[in-house]
């Protein structure tokens, strides 16, 4: 179900629920960095097999005129460096999906994820000794 769009100073924000504390500092850093004119921040921990309420995988859609005429690594790094504290601490991984108004015109689809291929780092040392050959990525 669609999240209700926000008026934000003469921008529509698109809000996902408030989401955790993390959720809420992506939203509010990349809000006040880009000016976006549309944002969206997913939690996709759940996806990732970490506990209830983790916060540690994200994808964000940004839609910001400030990308204009950028390629899609300055348009990262500018993501990136409006969310370095969390980066550094928290946030374990983060897909990012940015685009000018334009582009967001012509095409608003944000593209699938792929699957997380999951495993911990002990069952993935565990694999490369040889492991049960039980890992889904043997199957």
């Amino acid at each position: 179900m669609p999240a209700p769009l926000l008026a934000a100073a003469g921008r529509g924000l698109w809000a996902m629920g408030d989401g955790g504390p993390l959720a809420r500092a992506i939203r509010a850093k990349l809000a006040a960095a880009l000016q976006p004119t549309h944002l969206q921040v997913l939690d996709e921990s759940s996806r990732h097999g970490g506990p209830p309420g983790a916060e540690t995988h994200f994808t964000v859609v940004v839609v910001s005129g400030r990308f204009a005429g950028l390629p899609p690594l300055q348009r990262h790094r500018l993501v990136h460096a409006a969310l370095r504290a969390e980066l550094a601490g928290p946030l374990h991984a983060l897909a990012i999906v940015a685009r000018t108004p334009q582009q967001w015109e012509n095409d608003p689809l944000v593209p699938p994820r792929p699957p997380c291929l999951g495993g911990s780092k002990q069952e993935r040392r565990r694999d490369a000794a040889g492991g049960d050959g039980d890992s889904p990525r043997n199957q």
